[in-house]
């Protein structure tokens, strides 16, 4: 419990990517967690897609970034690795169960020595006549509502300190 403990203190959003990719064993690990998340009723709702492809990356930070309004920004901070959380909209816990997923896949990301970043913005990405054609392409098929990205690589920068915990995060009723 230790370790797990320090690695949720630990973790921090990672802004900045070294652009070398990370290793195959290191992406099956945090995809695994990612797979271990609890899920409404145990369903499984969400899929992850792993994307590594220089382009594809390119083509989801263009998608982003517009929808950001700001189209020449990197939503992605010159991430290698993207993964994309969907999940199934019919299930009536899938926004909790994608979330769960995102949640492991980044604390997952930081017990491997990653860096990691929730990127938001995938239900609109994916909502689009793009994105479904994308997801098409790709072979995922179903009625599927982006959760958001999980951007992974090695950090290029220092991690910073954790804020201080507010004084009211927790209430006691004994």
């Amino acid at each position: 419990m230790a370790n797990t403990l320090e690695d949720l203190k630990n973790r921090r959003s990672c802004r900045s990517y070294q652009p070398r990719q990370i290793t195959e064993e290191e992406l099956q690990q945090v995809l695994e967690a990612g797979m271990y998340a609890p899920t409404g009723m145990g369903k499984q709702s969400p899929v992850i897609v792993a994307v590594q492809d220089k382009d594809a990356i390119e083509t989801l930070r263009k998608m982003n970034a517009a929808i950001l309004g700001a189209p020449e920004a990197d939503p992605f901070y010159g991430a290698p690795t993207v993964l994309i959380v969907l999940a199934d909209r019919s299930r009536p816990t899938y926004l909790y169960d994608g979330s769960c997923v995102m949640s492991n896949l980044l604390n997952a990301a930081q017990a491997a020595g990653l860096g990691a970043c929730w990127i938001h913005r995938a239900r609109e990405e994916f909502d689009s006549d793009e994105g479904k054609a994308l997801l098409e392409q790709w072979g995922v098929r179903g009625d599927y509502e982006g959760i958001g990205h999980c951007i992974l690589g090695y950090r290029a920068d220092a991690v910073p300190a954790p804020a201080p915990r507010k004084d009211d995060y927790v209430y006691y009723v004994r």
